[in-house]
């Protein structure tokens, strides 16, 4: 289990909140041609419906602001984020055309002045910033104090930059320090989690495809999930950005997280006791409650393989199945409902948690 959460200033971004202790919120980020009015709407539709709390969009032209007002217009309710670099008046134009927060690095957005104009009109209409800092973006001051991105400039850069806007007496802040080396975006977070309280966004950047990048993305921000630290998560990869929310729901899920609760699915390697071929089976499965959006449901599911753990587990679990030879055992709370072959047990399973969804939703 996660230790006690680290307790965070907390901020609002559209209708929803982060940090303090508010649920800790999904985020994504399109990969249309924001231009593309039509395509970015498509797109945040299918994050938000996929369980998407916070949709960022690239902003690199006035032009491309517009589309806040566009998305706004067709009923979009999930809180947007305009990623702002440069131009200052990209972040105003986002700004004035319905961004709910605005992403820079102060750094590369210019003179104080400028700066001054982005938070003022923040300011003004109730609007987070989030600071965001990679190894790419760290100014030569404290590169050349560290003499290379470590997480001690990451996070200096990141604080340093919050200082900034205190000075401009503005503290709705959530601070982003990514790296695409896992150990030091845990480090340059651990150094953030002591020395500020602002919220933070977790993240590695730059993990990779699917499979690798899931994989560095749950050990990054899954170790300090697990030790109380971070407000909101983004699981970044070369791939649709649909496939980013369940994998980010998939981590606050294993550590009890996740404030929708989407189905557990637990199961076993398969072993030399095996006498059902459950990975296929598994597999059936999966694709199945995929098929028919039964992932939503609170519900532990256990799918083991032999007869040693599996009635244990299944009692842990709502619904679940044990193999036998050639057939299956299916239990609902721990107690043995029936035994069905093996070739009808995943069909069975299936129709049971249907049973089971209408209980829920009455």
């Amino acid at each position: 289990m996660a230790k006690a959460r680290r307790v965070s200033r907390q901020i609002s971004i559209g209708g929803i909140s982060i940090g303090g202790r508010s649920p800790i919120a999904v985020q994504s980020m399109t990969n249309t041609d924001t231009l593309d009015r039509e395509a970015t709407l498509g797109q945040v539709t299918a994050l938000a419906k996929a369980g998407c709390d916070v949709v960022r969009l690239a902003v690199p032209t006035l032009e491309a602001a517009s589309t806040f007002s566009y998305l706004k217009e067709k009923g979009v309710s999930v809180p947007l984020v305009a990623d702002i670099h440069f131009d200052y008046r990209i972040a105003l134009a986002a700004i004035s055309a319905g961004a709910d927060k605005i992403r820079i690095n102060p750094g590369n957005i210019g003179s104080r002045e400028k700066i001054t104009a982005v938070v003022s009109a923040c300011r003004e209409r109730g609007i987070p910033i989030r600071i965001g800092v990679n190894s790419g973006s760290l100014e030569k001051h404290i590169l050349a104090k560290y003499g290379a991105p470590s997480a001690e400039a990451l996070a200096e850069s990141a604080l340093y930059h919050a200082s900034l806007l205190e000075e401009m007496d503005f503290y709705d802040t959530v601070i982003s320090v990514k790296a695409s080396s896992v150990k030091t975006m845990i480090e340059a977070n651990r150094i953030l989690a002591e020395r500020t309280d602002y919220p933070l966004h977790l993240g590695v950047t730059e993990a990779g495809g699917v499979r690798a990048g899931m994989i560095k993305s749950a050990v990054g921000i899954g170790s300090l999930l697990a030790d109380g630290i971070g407000d909101t998560i983004r699981v970044s990869l070369t791939a649709d950005p649909t496939s980013e929310v369940p994998a980010a729901r998939d981590i606050l899920a294993a550590l009890g997280l996740d404030a929708t609760r989407r189905m557990d699915v637990i199961s076993c390697p398969t072993c030399g006791r095996t006498r059902i071929d459950l990975i296929p089976l598994l597999a059936d499965f999966e694709a199945k409650i995929d098929a028919l959006g039964l992932r939503r449901l609170p519900l532990k599911v256990a799918f083991m393989g032999c007869a040693v753990n599996g009635p244990g587990e299944a009692r842990e679990a709502d619904v679940g199945i044990a193999g036998g030879d050639g057939e299956a055992l299916l239990f609902r709370h721990g107690e043995i409902v029936a035994k069905y072959p093996a070739e009808r047990i995943v069909d069975v399973l299936i129709d049971t948690i249907l049973a089971l969804e209408k209980e829920i939703l009455q």
